[in-house]
């Protein structure tokens, strides 16, 4: 089927089904939460549906406000319960359902009509009916904006979208941008244009993002950048921090974000990877410049997956490291054998 004939099976999809749900990946991050929010707010508003938007686990608190007057469940049996009774399962930027973590049994074995809406290369297509994957948009929100646009009764006008979809489509694509630094497309600018047209409050955003943070976050991020951050001589800025680690720190979920992206200021720095213990292994995100595989190297050493600039893995213990304190060993023998190995793409 061809984009046209895949938003009418959506839209028809849609208007039979009198329960849906929306699932994200673990960890959500704001184009997750984006992504549903303005799927909840264009079924609710629009269409009049019964929503229940589903987290595999819990949200950050810094990307809350996000989800303010959303109906959604976090993770566990009511969750899944969920998934079992609805009419329509829709699946917001993921490629694959294993990244549902918490809730991809009971995706997988959802027998119903199961939609994905994704970014992220090497979509799992054979899992759902119905699958919209572009990795040629910056975010789950853009390709989602895209679809909403030729939704009928939207028509190609963004003044048209609940301004609560409007307002979160805008934030998701802000994140996974970086504030527009990277990832950005023609059509990331002529859907931000679009929807600053229609209303959405920009600043508004901005001040949630970036300018809502506790004293605490910047004190924090100033001595992990000192006492933490290692720069090996091929190119990579590795920074990992263990569970004592966080805690002597006293963050919040959530206020690391974006810390991955800092090193990469630094004009010999090529990679910036941050490791963070939680759930008894790390977390791992990536950052690269042009010309350097982040996607590559999560693959090859953290099993993950993503984009060429921005990817993620995860650091098992036992299977990957013996005990946390072997991570930041890990880390850079991995980031410094992969710069030696690619070094001729630079």
């Amino acid at each position: 089927m061809n984009l046209s004939e895949n938003i009418l099976t959506l839209s028809n999809w849609i208007n039979s089904a009198e329960r849906i749900c929306t699932v994200c990946h673990t960890n959500p991050d704001g184009d997750a939460l984006g992504s549903t929010a303005a799927m909840f707010f264009y079924l609710t508003e629009t269409l009049g549906k019964s929503v229940t938007a589903l987290l595999p686990d819990a949200p950050p608190q810094s990307l809350g406000f996000l989800l303010e007057g959303v109906n959604y469940l976090t993770g566990g049996p009511s969750a899944q319960e969920a998934i079992s009774r609805c009419d329509l399962l829709i699946c917001l930027d993921f490629n694959v359902l294993s990244r549902a973590e918490s809730l991809c049994d009971a995706c997988t074995s959802y027998p119903g009509r199961k939609v994905l809406i994704d970014h992220h290369v090497g979509p799992q297509e054979d899992a759902f009916g119905l699958c919209f994957s572009d990795t040629g948009v910056s975010s789950a929100c853009e390709l989602l904006y895209e679809i909403l646009m030729h939704m009928p009764g939207i028509d190609g006008h963004a003044g048209r979208l609940p301004a609560r979809t409007a307002y979160a489509l805008m934030t998701g694509m802000t994140t996974d941008t970086n504030n527009f630094a990277n990832s950005v497309f023609p059509g990331t600018l002529r859907m931000a244009s679009a929807l600053l047209e229609a209303g959405v409050d920009r600043e508004d955003i901005l001040d949630h993002l970036y300018r809502s943070g506790r004293e605490q976050r910047l004190r924090a991020q100033g001595d992990i950048l000192r006492d933490r951050l290692v720069i090996t001589p091929e190119g990579a800025a590795v920074t990992v921090l263990t569970a004592d680690v966080l805690q002597s720190y006293a963050l919040l979920d959530g206020e690391t974000e974006g810390f991955v992206n800092i090193p990469l200021e630094i004009k010999e720095v090529r990679l910036s990877i941050f490791a963070r213990e939680e759930n008894g292994r790390f977390r791992v995100s990536l950052r690269s410049k042009k010309g350097t595989s982040a996607r590559e190297l999560a693959m090859q050493a953290f099993h993950g997956g993503g984009h060429e600039q921005a990817a993620g893995g995860r650091i098992l213990i036992p299977e990957d490291i013996p005990t946390p304190e072997a991570a930041a060993e890990y880390v850079t023998r991995a980031a410094a054998r992969f710069l030696q190995q690619n070094s001729h793409r630079s």
